[in-house]
């Protein structure tokens, strides 16, 4: 036999071999109980007619921002009035006192309604998880701007799927899954972090592995850090907030 004709023979017969092997491991299991896993058992939770699941951390209750802090740890600035909070332009990006990995977030934001203004100025702001990784807040109803963005977008990293962007002075929502990286004992990366997110109930972010920390010149790259808190930022709009709650995954 020739070299190719001796290849081709071991091939069929490793190939054989495993089809073999698969068809006994299939065969063996005859009891449906041998497949059922009983435990652990799923934490049993409440969701009410407003949503808000039973085991979720309160990130805003309506009343004061003492679940949110300036990043030199004062106090939160921005306005609270009734059930809303609304940025304050100039007096800073406020920080969660609770610091997060993995993690799902519910959101509502508006937009202030503006005139003549267009592009990144027009109702800007943003969610960074662990204070790095942003996804954008912006009015993008009839707003045009680069698309890695517009609302929805993770900034300079993935455009949204679609525009769900309602009109400026209208509340929207976001939900969203936040998947912390993961890094090795050399401090190195193991995992990247992803997103995946829905904007006003509409897919829009669907299992995005994201490159790094959001800059705004140059690349994105990781660099080694632990649980840290979900921040929201000034950029100089006067977006308003309301309904925030987490749930650690």
């Amino acid at each position: 036999m020739n070299n190719n004709i001796i290849i081709k023979v071991k091939l069929i017969i490793l190939i054989l071999v495993l089809n073999t092997n698969l068809i006994i491991s299939a065969q063996e299991i005859t009891n449906p109980e041998d497949t059922e896993v009983w435990g652990p058992t799923p934490l049993l939770i409440n969701t009410p007619s407003q949503s808000l699941p039973s085991d979720a951390i309160i990130l805003f209750n309506e009343k004061s921002l003492d679940n949110w802090k300036k990043l030199d740890g004062s106090k939160a600035l921005w306005s609270v009035a009734k059930d809303t909070f609304t940025i304050k332009p100039g007096t800073g990006d406020i920080i969660t006192n609770q610091e997060f990995a993995d993690v799902q977030l519910h959101i509502e934001w508006r937009t202030p309604i503006v005139e003549n203004v267009m592009g990144q100025n027009r109702g800007n702001s943003g969610i960074f998880f662990q204070q790095r990784y942003e996804l954008q807040i912006l009015d993008s109803f009839k707003n045009k701007t680069y698309v890695n963005g517009q609302a929805g977008s993770i900034y300079k990293q993935f455009s949204p799927l679609v525009n769900a962007s309602k009109k400026s002075g209208i509340w929207q929502t976001y939900d969203i899954i936040f998947i912390a990286p993961t890094f090795n004992i050399d401090k190195s990366v193991k995992t990247n972090a992803s997103m995946t997110v829905f904007h006003n109930g509409v897919l829009i972010q669907y299992n995005s592995t994201l490159k790094g920390s959001t800059t705004y010149i140059g690349l994105p790259e990781y660099e080694f850090h632990g649980k840290d808190s979900i921040l929201l930022q000034d950029h100089g709009s006067k977006v308003s907030f309301r309904n925030i709650w987490a749930r650690e995954l």
